[in-house]
């Protein structure tokens, strides 16, 4: 009785394993990436601040540590105040996205997945809109207004559209199709609210909805980094049910795993995950997208190593980027949506491009 209660488990375990091969070179590359892109970002800007400086402060800002500053207490004021939590803020931003990004294309099996189906933007971007331009107050606590409002929106779509598929999460493409349909129906409603605003606020609305990381304390950051933690751990302990279900769902039952529980929870993981992430920044697409596909060509197709790699190479790709926003047309400031279109939208080209060749 006990050998065959434990057989499946044992023999999914085995094809998990098979998939996944730890890759010291590649973890460490992308940590190494992740540093260089953090120190970058915090010392680039408008105020340039010294390496040598910053690396003191940082240090001597871990407990216990004793070094002699070198930095102003303007520039400290930057560091810790403004350029800091920016560039954390984006990090984790990054992380989240192509984390979704990852759990997206797994269920989906389809590498051209990414965070904004199921209508996650439109609803947030409805929430921003109505928070932004006719006063929606939904604060709740320390939480501001806006992210509470795009995060109510992203919710509310992605559930509109798992109600419209009724649940098919053996289904995909019907889910997929629902995501569609929702985010024509929010996009919809977006566009009319905006037509509804004065040009001041329809400004400040669209700024929002190209994403931006401006802020002047960790207050973001706080609010985001619990949902980076719980919906990340839930992402990466499913990835090895993501590399199973790549061999089709009777496979997958036949070694004891549910197809549709395992899809139900990395969707609501990954659309948890970019709703707070877009509450906090605005639309940025393409990370999603983009990051899960070089991690991909580096390790190869095991999420238990596309999950994680993914986290740490979407902060480094969105800190980098967000100093091309800070710095190509300075003094004033690029949305960040912008430079990851630029980025994404040829990449996304030359992805269909290879698909469609068999490559």
């Amino acid at each position: 009785m006990s050998t065959r209660t434990h057989a499946p488990t044992d023999a999914l375990d085995e094809v998990a394993d098979r998939a996944f091969r730890l890759s010291v070179p590649a973890l460490v590359g992308c940590s190494a990436l992740l540093l260089l892109a953090i120190l970058a970002s915090v010392t680039q800007g408008a105020a340039g601040l010294p390496v040598e400086g910053v690396l003191r402060a940082l240090v001597g800002g871990l407990p216990g540590v004793d070094v002699a500053q070198t930095l102003t207490s303007t520039q400290e004021a930057v560091l810790w105040q403004i350029r800091l939590p920016r560039t954390i803020l984006a990090a984790l931003v990054g992380a989240s996205l192509a984390m979704a990004g990852a759990g997206y294309q797994g269920v989906f099996r389809n590498p051209l997945a990414d965070p904004y189906l199921l209508g996650v933007s439109a609803g947030a971007g409805l929430g921003a809109v109505l928070a932004l331009g006719f006063g929606l107050d939904l604060s709740w606590g320390p939480i501001a207004a806006l992210p509470m409002a795009a995060f109510v929106g992203a919710v509310l779509a992605v559930t509109g559209s798992v109600l419209v598929a009724r649940g098919s999460f053996r289904d995909p493409a019907t889910l997929l199709l629902a995501g569609v349909a929702m985010a024509a129906l929010f996009s919809a409603t977006q566009t009319y609210a905006l037509t509804r605003l004065d040009e001041t606020r329809s400004r400040e609305v669209l700024s929002w909805l190209f994403g931006r990381l401006a802020t002047s304390g960790w207050g973001p950051v706080t609010l985001l980094l619990p949902y980076v933690l719980l919906a990340g751990a839930v992402l990466w302990l499913h990835a090895r049910h993501l590399d199973v279900l790549r061999l089709g769902d009777d496979e997958a039952r036949s070694l004891g795993l549910s197809p549709a529980r395992s899809r139900l929870v990395v969707v609501g993981a990954a659309t948890l995950i970019t709703a707070a992430a877009v509450s906090v920044s605005g639309l940025i697409a393409f990370v999603g997208l983009v990051t899960p596909h070089l991690v991909r060509l580096l390790v190869g197709h095991s999420y238990r190593l596309i999950v994680p790699l993914s986290a740490v190479l979407g902060g480094a790709f969105l800190a980098t980027v967000d100093i091309g926003a800070r710095t190509l047309v300075a003094p004033a400031e690029l949305p960040v949506g912008v430079i990851t279109a630029f980025v994404g939208a040829p990449f996304f080209c030359v992805v269909l491009w290879r698909r469609k060749a068999g490559m």
